[in-house]
């Protein structure tokens, strides 16, 4: 590798050189990021999955860098242009924008005005007027000389050279970079409403008179410019003072230039300007907008996700999913700790059918005969409605049965999938969906790895954003968030197999072939027999997949494989057999350990043996657990109940560039604006995070509009 590329990256990084290429080279011998982090922390001083995925993403920018550097010296070579000082610019451009500018004016070009007036042979008289050393008088008996039928006049001669000039100013990269600069410290994005546009719900109503400096735009504020802009409701544009551009830049032209051609290189310095410099670097500057926008907000969006996925499973509950519908009813799925489903059933407490006597004796014998512990109700449809019903029902029952309201985004599109009907051949869509809800609650991560991650209303925009870098950002969210859990080999679905560090959904499908043909796996050593599973992939997947009631108890633990010798030889140095994993004892030992010495003695890595030792102590630990647990609710409050003042608990539903919306037990969640989180932040992700249970004080109540103000308290 590139010495000099790698001392770039990691230079950007502020990272070790060393550091930066074992990365590069442990991830060009395909090894995944999750098995660097977890399992060569040793080699790479510890660097997690974010920071692996940053070097890899800056080595590829950097590749990418040198990669146009020598395409561009090639083809500016190939014309037989490229001199000493081209090739010296070349070499010390850092960015790809300063490599593009230097090749503009060497890139062919389709049919201009430049190239009508060249092919009229007037190349050298545009050459011999930008030399400096002509007046206007001299030019034009210069010019008479390409007088032709096609051009008759003098002043033919000179509207035509006039295009030559301007596209040569308009190539020029001292004229486009101060230019840029302008543009950037002193240009407005401008945004107005099409005199004919519809928009019925005045959702764009803000902008419909909208300026702000380029350079504060907020990033949603963007995004909202951009659909407004597609779907044919506003025109945005960039804006600048055409005076200010002529006196910083258009005037610093005409030095050294006789004073009778300064009005003719002003003209052609505004055509420059307005035909081919002004068009440019509009498109450059909103696309430099838009990337920096997008890549703002899938940021943001992956953190959600991240927190989504990640948020504590209730363990060990029998639960009961209400899929909630009007007309079509209410459809019931219980199932038990283990995510089997029990019963199916349906309901018809709401309107038209207003069941509710009947609605409220099945949700009595479903509870009573299962021993429900928690209802879970969609927040979709009749949801509120379903609340009432199901928080009065519990109430007359006089049972202690929490509920839960359960975002059911995304479940009816998986419900509806090939890969749903497989799982639940006899059931309905709808029964399905029930069963999705239920499980969310019981296993969130095995639930909603099921389902395309821009389906779990989170985030904003995400249908508006670049869908191959959005893809690729919430792969490894998911990636982070299934290898840092660690998946029990013997009940997990395809789909969660599939996001294992080194698997895929083809060795997947093959892992749930071998565990139907030959029962459950009992070690991890089984799975070299599954087809398709190599030695490589198996190093890269073992050390994540679990098995809870196998043959070997380190199959319990994140313990790798390739460490199980050194565990035992650890193990016995301590005093301690396999059968003392998680015991109170091993625990207190491993406390009283010198690290230091210790490793010297067993002759291994100190970062390998930390790692051994807390799978020792916590051989089943599960990371969500360190997570706030969901706010469980027994009772209903409505719009009409909030009063300016009030103090709730809730939780946080979603996070945006201007808030965080919070669920506090109405239909709708109100919305904490980045403003009144107590102190001045960035983002409201500084604060809090998907899922957390906040304290919060109610500030404002808009009854037709629904919408909530709150204060952030604490969480």
């Amino acid at each position: 590798m590139e010495t000099g590329m790698i001392q770039q990256v990691a230079k950007q990084l502020q990272l070790a050189p060393r550091a930066v290429e074992t990365v590069l080279t442990l991830l060009g011998d395909g090894n995944t990021v999750p098995f660097i982090a977890r399992y060569r922390k040793e080699q790479t001083n510890g660097l997690d999955e974010v920071q692996i995925r940053e070097i890899a993403k800056h080595w590829q920018a950097v590749q990418q860098l040198e990669k146009r550097r020598e395409q561009v010296s090639r083809l500016i070579a190939e014309q037989g242009l490229l001199t000493e000082a081209l090739i010296k610019k070349l070499t010390e451009a850092q960015r790809l924008q300063e490599i593009e500018d230097l090749y503009l004016p060497f890139q062919q070009k389709r049919q201009t005005k430049a190239t009508a007036a060249i092919a009229l042979g007037l190349e050298p008289f545009a050459k011999q007027l930008m030399s400096r050393n002509y007046t206007y008088s001299q030019l034009t008996q210069s010019a008479e000389k390409y007088c032709c039928e096609e051009l008759p006049t003098t002043k033919e001669v000179f509207d035509q050279t006039q295009f030559i000039i301007a596209q040569w100013l308009s190539e020029r990269v001292s004229i486009r970079q101060r230019l840029r600069h302008l543009f950037w410290q002193t240009g407005q994005l401008t945004a107005k409403k099409k005199a004919k546009a519809e928009d019925e719900k005045a959702t764009f109503q803000m902008y419909y008179e909208y300026h702000m400096s380029i350079r504060s735009v907020p990033n949603h504020q963007l995004l909202a410019l951009n659909r407004g802009e597609k779907l044919g409701v506003l025109t945005v544009k960039v804006m600048i003072d055409q005076q200010l551009v002529e006196e910083r830049i258009g005037k610093s032209l005409l030095t050294k230039f006789d004073s009778s051609l300064h009005t003719y290189l002003t003209n052609c310095f505004q055509d420059a300007y307005k035909r081919l410099l002004f068009p440019s670097l509009e498109r450059e500057i909103r696309q430099e907008l838009n990337q920096r926008a997008q890549t703002k907000a899938i940021e943001v969006f992956s953190k959600n996700i991240h927190q989504l996925l990640l948020q504590p499973p209730l363990k060990g509950r029998t639960i009961l999913g209400l899929d909630p519908a009007y007309r079509t009813g209410c459809k019931l799925a219980v199932i038990n700790e283990r995510g089997d489903v029990l019963a199916i059933d349906v309901i018809y407490p709401h309107k038209p059918q207003n069941q509710r006597a009947q609605a409220a004796k099945k949700i009595s014998e479903l509870i009573q005969k299962y021993d429900v512990s928690l209802v879970a109700i969609g927040n979709g449809t009749a949801s509120r409605e379903s609340e009432e019903f199901i928080a009065q029902t519990v109430q007359e029952a006089q049972v202690e049965v929490p509920y839960l309201i359960v975002s059911e985004a995304g479940a009816s599109v998986y419900s509806a999938s090939p890969e749903a009907i497989a799982e639940f051949p006899e059931l309905q869509v709808e029964q399905r969906s029930a069963v999705s809800i239920a499980r969310r609650v019981l296993d969130p991560l095995a639930e909603l790895i099921k389902i395309d991650p821009q389906s779990l209303g989170v985030g904003q925009y995400q249908h508006d954003l670049p869908v191959g870098q959005l893809q690729e950002e919430l792969n490894a969210v998911v990636e982070t968030a299934v290898n840092r859990v660690g998946v029990e080999l013997n009940t997990a679905s395809a789909q969660l197999l599939a996001a294992v560090s080194g698997l895929n959904m083809n060795v997947a499908k093959q892992i749930l072939l071998y565990r139907q043909e030959h029962g459950s796996f009992h070690n991890r050593t089984q799975l070299k027999k599954v087809p398709r599973l190599g030695a490589k992939t198996f190093e890269q997947a073992a050390g994540f997949l679990r098995i809870q009631t196998g043959d070997t108890p380190f199959d319990q633990t994140p313990i790798h494989p390739e460490s199980y010798e050194l565990a035992h030889t650890i193990l016995q140095k301590l005093g301690f057999s396999v059968a003392d994993l998680g015991s109170i004892e091993l625990q207190s030992a491993i406390q009283k350990l010198n690290m230091t010495e210790f490793s010297q003695e067993v002759q291994a890595n100190d970062v390998v043996i930390q790692d051994i030792l807390a799978a020792f102590s916590a051989p089943n630990r599960d990371p969500r657990d360190e997570y706030p647990q969901p706010l469980l609710r027994h009772d209903v409050l409505s719009l009409a109940d909030l009063q300016i003042g009030m103090q709730l608990q809730g939780t946080v539903r979603n996070i945006v560039d201007f808030g965080a919306f919070v669920d506090i037990g109405v239909k709708i969640d109100g919305l904490i604006h980045k403003s009144q989180f107590g102190k001045r932040i960035q983002h409201p992700l500084e604060i809090v995070e998907i899922n957390d249970i906040v304290t919060v004080e109610i500030i404002t109540i808009d009854s037709k509009r629904q919408t909530i103000g709150l204060r952030y308290l604490t969480t």
